[in-house]
């Protein structure tokens, strides 16, 4: 029960306050020690490409299991002194394994330097959200990298995380949030990370396979609710859900896309080097600024949809267990 009203109570601060910069955050650190272990990685393991691998797999291991077994302890510990300092640990890092309202709010700075029709600045406020190259991006190019990342996110920064924080407490959903900083990393197919990141992406997307796919069909929902074409994102969903290099990034882009009647993804710059991505969706209509907004919306009603219906669920397995 306690976990159950921490995920609750995380998920309205969430919404009430975001993640305010002063507040230390736990992906901040899991940053410092990625950064830290592939610098002492690197220099324990040969520089070819099977050493690489090795090492890669060392840090998925150690740094989400490290993040579990430090995050356990200390919830015990303080469990264990009170239950309200253990609850109130608890509800702090559900609060801060959620990104809902800091996904709305910086989608929502790209649109109004749109709407301004300043692009460098629109640029600049997109960059802040995406991996991808944007000093040269055109206002259509930074208006979908918005509305795709509010999309993508909705599975990596709430679907997921509501998923492995129901399922294991915090404990697990900062081991999710491990793994998915992990990636952001060092997932990449470039040369200095195609070998010692494999491990790192193989491993996100198998945490991410079932999470991403209930938020697809969560973002269908929460489209038909906010009166976009839900018959179409799920058509599209089914037909472009795969267009990408991951298994999952493509999920709830093209839920998104079919929703919104519009053509997403395609060719894009990542630290200089092109990427001939697939696009997703059908061109019934140009990408507009304010398909960031129709995002958003779709975006919070997701939100709910997976909070509610998570909820429900875990009551649900807990009072079967209980009659068995």
């Amino acid at each position: 029960m306690l976990t159950a009203l921490a995920v609750l109570g995380g998920f309205g601060l969430d919404l009430l306050l975001a993640d305010p910069a002063w507040m230390p955050h736990p992906v901040v650190f899991m940053g410092r020690a990625i950064a830290a272990l592939e610098s002492w990685l690197r220099r324990l393991f040969p520089a070819t490409p099977a050493g690489e691998r090795a090492a890669g797999r060392v840090l998925a291991f150690v740094l989400p299991a490290g993040t579990f077994a430090l995050t356990a302890g200390a919830l015990a510990l303080a469990y264990r002194l009170h239950p309200a300092a253990g609850f109130g640990l608890e509800l702090l890092w559900c609060w801060q394994a959620l990104a809902l309202r800091g996904l709305a709010d910086e989608s929502g700075r790209v649109y109004a330097e749109l709407a301004r029709g300043d692009l460098p600045a629109a640029r600049k406020a997109v960059s802040r959200i995406v991996g991808r190259d944007t000093a040269a991006l055109s206002a259509e190019g930074v208006t979908k990298a918005a509305v795709e990342t509010v999309a993508e996110n909705f599975s990596d920064g709430v679907a997921a995380p509501l998923f492995y924080l129901l399922l294991g407490g915090a404990p697990l959903g900062l081991a999710y949030k491990a793994v998915n900083t992990m990636d952001s990393m060092v997932g990449y197919k470039n040369k200095r990370y195609i070998d010692f990141g494999r491990a790192a992406a193989h491993l996100d997307d198998a945490a991410n396979f079932l999470p991403s796919r209930l938020a697809a069909l969560l973002w269908i929902a929460a489209a038909g609710l906010a009166g976009f074409d839900a018959k179409n994102a799920w058509r599209i969903w089914r037909r472009d859900r795969l267009c990408h290099a991951s298994p999952n990034s493509a999920q709830t882009e093209s839920a998104c896309a079919g929703a919104l009647g519009v053509q997403l993804a395609g060719p894009a710059y990542y630290f200089g080097e092109y990427y001939a991505k697939p696009t997703i969706g059908d061109s019934a209509r140009p990408v507009q600024p304010a398909d960031i907004l129709r995002a958003d919306r779709m975006l919070y009603l997701a939100g709910f949809l997976a909070l509610g219906l998570g909820l429900a669920a875990r009551f649900g397995v807990l009072a079967l267990l209980r009659c068995l």
